[in-house]
């Protein structure tokens, strides 16, 4: 069965975290560019597979090790056993999981998503410094940015903006009407928090530009006096063909529009994204096209498109 198994996983090309169970083994693959996380950890002697550490905290268990790329792991009675069924292509690790999917309590190829996203915003800072009386984040993938710009550039990092907990993501609703309904339900703007001030905002990304639109016009309409946003990502300009609910270019505003051009749409007073570079030493992987698949940033796509 390993030797069918292993002879279909070189058919396929892409990203995928797997897992077989049969009556006596589990089985797990993670893809040969290690595009995907998938980590091993223990509980009271057996194994777990999951695809993120933070779940292993809730259950109470033991982190063990991360699945390497192009690797099979066979847990049974008798133990757990490591198989590679792919030549070690280096680490490629979805820029996006850092950015925005992976709880900040997780660890992915032991980088802590929370550090790694609190030294963007100390990147951001560094790379764009904008004077403000308060930094916004935006909820809740912009918060550990945004405290690490707060910090760099020793500024009060506030809650101005509330989520609403019951709203469904908004970049995959099926329409434009509804992905706007859908911001209004989602975020409502503390006026007392931003009411006559300068106000950093600090995001995750922007994907088609509507969140962005609505959030910059909601602070204003609570009285922020000027709104500079900053976005602790890269221009998102490629689409993803690795699992990412992305499938054309054109749903991409930075696919054709200079920032210049997204400020001016988004009615902010000011925009900022932070560099390739910047996100990369951010992260923790500084060496040029090593450690990151960056496709949705440069559309180098590091198992081919």
């Amino acid at each position: 069965m390993l030797d069918k198994l292993v002879a279909a996983l070189r058919q396929v090309k892409g990203s995928y975290a797997f897992l077989l169970m049969t009556q006596k083994k589990m089985i797990a693959a993670r893809d040969p560019l290690g595009i995907r996380p998938l980590v091993i950890g223990t509980l009271d002697g057996k194994y777990i597979i999951a695809s993120e550490t933070c779940a292993f905290d809730t259950l109470g268990a033991t982190y063990l090790q991360d699945v390497k790329p192009g690797q099979i792991v066979v847990i049974d009675d008798d133990g757990i056993e490591f198989h590679d069924f792919a030549p070690d292509k280096g680490l490629s690790a979805c820029s996006l999981e850092f950015v925005y999917f992976a709880r900040p309590d997780s660890n992915i190829d032991g980088i802590n998503v929370h550090t790694s996203r609190k030294n963007v915003g100390r990147v951001l800072a560094k790379e764009s410094p904008t004077q403000a009386e308060v930094v916004i984040p935006v909820p809740d993938s912009g918060m550990s940015a945004a405290m690490g710009y707060a910090e760099a550039m020793k500024i009060p990092c506030e809650i101005g903006l509330i989520k609403n907990r019951y709203a469904v993501r908004t970049f995959i609703a099926p329409s434009q009407e509804l992905r706007e309904q859908g911001v209004k339900m989602k975020l409502s703007a503390v006026r007392a928090i931003v009411e006559g001030k300068s106000v950093v905002m600090v995001d995750d990304s922007i994907i088609r530009g509507t969140t962005s639109k609505r959030i910059v016009a909601r602070l204003k309409e609570a009285g922020a006096k000027e709104v500079h946003m900053k976005v602790a990502s890269p221009l998102l300009r490629y689409c993803c063909c690795y699992g990412v609910d992305l499938h054309t270019n054109d749903e991409l505003i930075a696919h054709t529009k200079s920032t210049q051009e997204i400020c001016e749409i988004i009615g902010a007073d000011s925009l900022t994204f932070i560099s390739e570079a910047g996100f990369r030493q951010a992260v923790g992987f500084s060496c040029k096209g090593g450690g990151l698949c960056m496709a949705c940033f440069n559309g180098e796509y590091p198992a081919g498109s």
